[in-house]
């Protein structure tokens, strides 16, 4: 099928009335879709917005229902929301050197020392927020300490979060 001037004169005329490119090839007769949409591109005619994101975008917004927010979200209104900062790990004992094991000291859970213990409602962002016993049970709180340097745990519960992990080699040579 060769395009004639008449043809894309056609051509032309039905794409700037807005017609789609299969109702084209169909006035046109003899011609595919594509061939009707690499003309065009050729000839450098106007591009249209998609029918299909026309469509799209006329419902309305709101059409689903809202999500409800998490348990986290929905505490203190009137609370500003900070992000939390990262808190730099207890100084670490140096490198041993090869052949030699490192003691790691461990902290047991039961040696600290709990602390005032605050509610969800009463915390702050200078208060520890271990967690004492579970969430949704009675007596549920916070260790309520002043925290370590801008971190969400006092000292204690800062060691005891972050622990260092020995590298592989020294698993292996702990293992043997």
């Amino acid at each position: 099928m060769a395009w004639t001037e008449e043809r894309i004169e056609k051509l032309t005329k039905l794409w700037t009335e807005g017609l789609t490119a299969s109702q084209i090839a169909q006035e046109l007769g003899d011609v595919t879709r594509n061939a009707v949409i690499g003309k065009a591109h050729r000839l450098g005619l106007s591009g249209r917005p998609s029918p299909v994101r026309a469509a799209r975008t006329k419902k309305p917004a709101a059409t689903r229902p809202a999500k409800p927010k998490p348990l986290a979200a929905r505490g203190n209104a009137s609370a500003p929301a900070s992000k939390p900062k990262p808190v730099a790990p207890a100084a670490q004992p140096s490198a041993a050197p090869q052949g030699e094991q490192r003691a790691v000291p461990q902290v047991k859970l039961s040696e600290i020392e709990a602390g005032p213990g605050v509610t969800l409602l009463k915390v702050t962002d200078k208060m520890c927020k271990w967690p004492i016993g579970h969430p949704g049970e009675p007596g549920f709180r916070l260790c309520g300490r002043p925290s370590a340097e801008g971190g969400p745990y006092c000292q204690a519960h800062a060691e005891l979060a972050y622990q260092v992990v020995p590298s592989k080699r020294d698993r292996r040579a702990g293992a043997a």
